[in-house]
């Protein structure tokens, strides 16, 4: 059975990648022969359709980076994939966090971005004064 954690939220890509830098990607949610289903994070493809001299076409961006499912699952490697995606993808800001909430009552942490790096975050907790 396991462990499993919740993740919410997502990291923001600027500029949003374009299809031929995002198009082989393990992290490409839209082709499930280049997903190896292992990844806990995907980029969210936004299509929009554009008219051009020789008919509509599709222009695919990948917008940001999601968790993997919002469901509950073990997540080991969220951390590490997180900055698989930034270390393949140079030239693009991530803001954004990803809010991690585990089985265990005050298991809370957050996937931040400092400085090109994904860190995770635990919270402090602090006892009110009881003067």
């Amino acid at each position: 059975m396991g462990y499993y954690t919740t993740v919410t939220g997502e990291f923001q890509i600027e500029p949003p990648l374009t299809w031929a830098e995002f198009r082989d990607s393990p992290f490409n949610s839209t082709s499930i022969d280049a997903w190896d289903g292992l990844k806990e994070v995907r980029l969210r493809v936004v299509e929009d359709r554009v008219d051009t001299d020789e008919g509509s076409l599709i222009r695919k961006t990948a917008a940001a980076l999601t968790p993997e499912t919002d469901e509950g699952r073990k997540y080991h490697h969220l951390i590490e994939h997180v900055q698989q995606v930034i270390d393949a993808f140079p030239g693009h800001a991530f803001t954004g966090r990803l809010d991690c909430e585990g089985e265990a009552t005050g298991d809370l942490w957050r996937v931040v971005i400092r400085e090109g790096r994904a860190v995770k975050v635990t919270p402090r907790i602090v006892w009110p004064d009881e003067g």
